[in-house]
């Protein structure tokens, strides 16, 4: 059975981007006859905003992407996450870590990309995981990592590397004690069955990691879709600079779900020109062989032809 999953973060409106991909998760899951979760992604609580997952679901429902069951929310499932972790120690596969972000970024050589945090440099790697008990300072949990290249067939750029550069040791726990993203996802897709994964291609490096702890938690792991992000004219992703490319701004300002779904059925391929349409023509055209491996640019006059 085939189980996709829409896992939006509440940290605000989500954009044409967003919008983007959770449209290619919802399609290529229902074309195959299979089910969907909605699952609301909200450990990073100092940038949730209250009311946000309301609206990311009004937001699904307004372009017509259902789903079934009710959702999951990330911040009740900690027993969870205190399982695979407690799993990991009982492996000594995670070590308690010390440094702050200044320490690894001041013994970290390699240059890292705005998204990704530097290359861990190993500097509390010696630690066990009893040692946790005799520290006086906070610390987070890190993942001892395999450091070297990684590929993985994905199903949109198939078979796909990422160099040893980007494989240090990451965070599964945090300092405030909360788990990290790495671990959060790896066990939700897990518990909730899910076997295709469709999300941005920014998340490209996170794939091996999780790739590691399933194998070190014995779960199977799913088919992975990177797609390639909506950026602004100047190859950066969406931002406010760019213009206000929010659902929730579409939304108020009356544009009909048919038009934004045209748009992104026309960045994938299926449509000749940009012209609104239902969800159901978007289901018959979809084709995964269609869709661009470049980002979509959005210009100025695309984004007036959206709203207007």
């Amino acid at each position: 059975m085939i189980r996709g999953r829409l896992a939006p973060s509440p940290t605000g409106s989500q954009h044409l981007g967003n919008a983007r991909t959770y449209l290619l998760a919802w399609l290529s899951v229902r074309t195959q006859g299979g089910s969907l979760v909605l699952r609301i992604e909200d450990l990073d609580s100092p940038r949730v905003k209250v009311g946000a997952a309301a609206d990311l679901a009004e937001e699904f429902r307004w372009l017509g992407l259902d789903w079934d069951g009710p959702p999951v929310v990330q911040s009740e499932r900690l027993p969870l996450y205190e399982q695979a972790l407690a799993e990991l120690q009982r492996q000594e596969r995670v070590y308690p870590c010390t440094c702050t972000r200044t320490d690894i970024e001041q013994a970290a050589s390699a240059p890292h990309a705005e998204h990704e945090p530097p290359f861990y440099p190993g500097l509390c790697a010696g630690r066990r995981v009893a040692d946790a008990a005799h520290l006086d300072r906070p610390f987070a949990w890190r993942f001892r990592s395999e450091a070297r290249e990684w590929t993985f067939a994905d199903g949109l750029r198939g078979v796909t590397a990422v160099p040893r550069e980007l494989m240090g040791d990451f965070v599964v726990w945090k300092n405030n004690n909360t788990p990290a993203y790495q671990l959060a996802v790896v066990v939700d897709d897990a518990e909730q069955g899910v076997t295709e994964v469709v999300r941005g291609d920014d998340l490209i490096s996170s794939t091996p990691r999780q790739l590691q702890l399933i194998m070190a938690l014995g779960l199977r792991p799913p088919r992975y879709y990177h797609v390639p992000l909506v950026i602004g004219p100047d190859g950066r992703r969406l931002a406010k600079r760019h213009g206000d490319a929010r659902l929730a701004s579409l939304r108020a300002a009356g544009v009909a779900a048919e038009r934004l779904l045209g748009f992104l059925g026309w960045t994938c391929g299926w449509l000749e020109a940009p012209r609104p349409v239902p969800l159901a023509e978007l289901r018959q055209r979809f084709s995964w062989e269609r869709v661009p491996r470049e980002p979509v640019v959005l210009t100025p006059d695309l984004l007036r032809w959206v709203g207007s």
